[in-house]
């Protein structure tokens, strides 16, 4: 495939966010860019403004024209479309060239000296901070990234002169297989994705087999403690982390008055009081990862610095849409149980003596059937959970599987319900609210404007 002679793409699922960092930069390429998504959303309408031609119904005839010359067209479509979908099945017989998302990522930047953050979590909000760290530094850098990015709002950033790619390294349907990273980042091997990798030990070997996809020179920086063993190529150098111990870690944590600043230690540097422009807990760690990753790729410590207290967070990660003395409320995209744990210790922290309140959507029914116990583990941390339906995304119902699994979980005495996501509104209508937080990957989101309207009147009133 040659990117420079493609003169159309097009895109099946071309909602997603990942898949949306591609259209923008094939736009940015002056190609013809198109494709369809299920269900309109913010990020479609706003990829139509920009360019795209995006409809939502499963059609052939809605193909454009200049989509349909195979010669000139490459499709590109995300794993969550199922293998019948119609528009897919035509280009497969058709001959058209078909890539995966995670494909085309890697051709695309195989040239480039690849930032990669991989891991079960952590990767999107470490990613992002590493690629403004360096965007704002000399270094510069493009950027593929999993969120949209609070500083640029936008979830890609392009460098005509950084040699440098920062990229969300996503390990469902062993997507970051494709990648061929200079430096890497792992942040998490907690079990995930057993839809496609059936155990742990599998999920784990293909962590493994990521990092043996290293280029010589370059480095891996490992979570201290991860279950997985990487095996690198030789001449790449291997760093830990974490927030209290490794090659990188923090010292000094101050935590207060709504304020986090520490100390970043290195192998061959420390850069001293430095402030989170996003201060939740887990962003210590984050941070590190992402200090660490720019700190090798020559960024300077005052660049490092200014750019951790000017980083403003990805939205739906530690997003606060309230915060003042009477109410604190944020949307969050934990939807790993491991992922919330750290979420509400996080909350915890900077509220100790608050109510938490968190409403979650389970995110799949295979996630649901496999972390049950796990997700009533970790939101039993809380003082109130309200759960929804599952969100099914890709999949069928499973019997048998629904979130009165996890209801059924949580710790005695914990204040708890299940309601419908549409009846939401009205069931916080009639709760005192000290902090909320929304949970999971799903489309709970959706309300989270009207919740936010919500809370802000009951402001008011009182």
């Amino acid at each position: 495939m040659n990117i420079e002679t493609i003169k159309s793409v097009y895109f099946v699922g071309a909602g997603g966010i990942g898949m949306s960092a591609l259209i923008r930069y094939f736009l940015s390429k002056g190609k013809s860019v198109a494709g369809y998504d299920r269900t309109p959303s913010e990020l479609t309408e706003r990829l139509i403004t920009e360019g795209a031609q995006i409809h939502y119904e499963e059609s052939i005839d809605l193909i454009p024209e200049n989509c349909r010359d195979k010669a000139s067209t490459l499709v590109v479509y995300t794993p969550a479309v199922p293998q019948e979908h119609a528009e897919l099945a035509y280009f497969r017989e058709n001959g058209f060239e078909i890539e995966k998302r995670s494909q085309v990522l890697g051709i695309i930047t195989r040239s480039s000296k690849g930032v990669c953050v991989a891991g079960t979590h952590g990767k999107t909000t470490t990613s992002t901070m590493a690629a403004h760290l360096l965007h704002q530094s000399h270094v510069g850098c493009t950027a593929f990234l999993g969120g949209i990015s609070k500083n640029y709002g936008t979830n890609l950033l392009l460098s005509s002169t950084s040699p440098y790619t920062v990229i969300e390294a996503d390990e469902f349907d062993r997507s970051f297989h494709w990648l061929s990273p200079w430096a890497s980042v792992i942040t998490a091997t907690d079990p995930d994705h057993l839809d496609i990798y059936g155990t742990k030990e599998a999920y784990l070997e293909s962590f493994r087999h990521y990092t043996t996809l290293i280029q010589p020179g370059g480095a891996l920086i490992i979570h201290k403690g991860l279950e997985m063993k990487p095996d690198v190529q030789p001449d790449v150098t291997t760093y830990t982390y974490s927030r209290d111990e490794g090659d990188f870690h923090a010292e000094n944590i101050c935590i207060g008055n709504g304020e986090i600043f520490i100390d970043f230690v290195a192998p061959d540097t420390r850069i001293n009081h430095i402030q989170l422009g996003v201060p939740v807990g887990i962003n210590i760690e984050n941070g590190v990862a992402a200090m660490a990753l720019a700190h090798l790729s020559g960024a300077t410590d005052e660049e490092i610095k200014q750019g951790m207290a000017t980083f403003r967070g990805v939205d739906r990660r530690f997003d606060f849409k309230l915060k003042n003395d009477q109410v604190v409320f944020l949307s969050d995209y934990a939807h790993h149980p491991a992922e919330i744990a750290q979420s509400v210790k996080s909350i915890r922290e900077l509220y100790r003596d608050k109510k938490i309140t968190a409403i979650f959507q389970p995110h799949l029914y295979t996630r649901t059937r496999d972390f049950y116990q796990d997700f009533a583990d970790s939101l039993s941390l809380l003082d109130e959970v309200i759960l929804t339906e599952i969100y099914p995304a890709r999949e069928q119902p499973i019997p048998g599987v629904t979130s009165q699994l996890i209801y059924d979980n949580l710790r005695p005495n914990i204040e708890k319900c299940i309601c419908k996501k549409e009846d939401v509104l009205n069931l916080l209508s009639q709760k005192h609210i000290e902090v909320l937080i929304v949970l999971g990957a799903g489309d709970l989101d959706n309300y989270v404007p009207e919740i936010t309207e919500l809370l802000k009147s009951r402001m008011t009133n009182d």
